[in-house]
């Protein structure tokens, strides 16, 4: 059994949507922070929450758009897309760290959670937030799924994340479509090579055959295999490092 509600985070800028899934049985469980792409907080987001609570995880989805667009939930559609870019061009490295900062210390003082195993996951500039996120204290993980805009500016016009590399403290879980029009090979090897450079602790894993979003239900380009390959990736990187 799972039991799910929607909730909001007391944050420096106000309260913060949320929606929390986590197993019914009583106990501790590790934690994992879920990252909004540019569609905003909707069903997907959601079921990837509730997947980590079947698998023993507390799922907690943060709507860090808050501040300029607090009910964002868009198509999946090209102008979904372009909406929801708009959006991401108001969002800061620093107010979203200190929003999942603000997630952070949420689950570390709820009873359900077993306190110092967190870690995050997002998806597409979600994921980018999530390689942020990973410079954090007291996150454990981190899962990158086609996170556009890690080795170039960041839609807000701020420097890339790739640049605070040698910060980076938690270990990460890259994933990438080689076919993904929204990052090129040349950012994917850049990132590579970085992290490597700076000693950093990752694993990536390239599927050639798949686009953006393939992890998504409705995506065009998802593909059972590749899904399913990604998800026992995650399912480990998460099981190694948070429990």
């Amino acid at each position: 059994m799972i039991l799910h509600n929607d909730l909001t985070i007391g944050t420096g800028n106000g309260q913060m949507p949320a929606y929390l899934a986590r197993p019914g049985s009583e106990g501790r469980y590790p934690a994992v922070i879920v990252l909004e792409g540019v569609y905003g907080f909707d069903d997907e987001l959601r079921r990837i929450t509730d997947l980590l609570a079947s698998l023993g995880y507390a799922g907690l989805a943060i709507n860090y758009f808050y501040r300029t667009h607090p009910s964002l939930r868009l198509p999946f559609t090209p102008e979904g897309r372009a909406r929801g870019e708009e959006a991401a061009a108001a969002v800061r490295k620093a107010q979203v760290c200190g929003d999942v900062a603000a997630a952070r210390d949420w689950l570390n003082d709820q009873p359900f959670v077993e306190s110092g195993h967190i870690g995050t996951w997002g998806f597409g500039f979600g994921g980018t937030v999530a390689f942020v996120t990973a410079t954090l204290p007291g996150i454990n993980a981190a899962v990158v799924f086609y996170g556009q805009s890690i080795a170039s500016l960041m839609p807000s016009g701020e420097a890339a994340p790739l640049e605070d590399a040698h910060d980076i403290r938690a270990p990460l879980l890259l994933v990438f479509g080689g076919r993904d029009e929204l990052i090129t090979q040349s950012d994917v090897e850049l990132t590579v090579e970085t992290l490597r450079s700076n000693n950093k602790r990752f694993d990536v894993q390239a599927y050639p055959n798949v686009g953006h979003s393939f992890f998504r239900t409705t995506g065009n380009s998802m593909s059972t295999r590749e899904t399913a390959d990604a998800w026992d990736r995650v399912q480990s990187f998460l099981a190694r490092n948070l429990t």
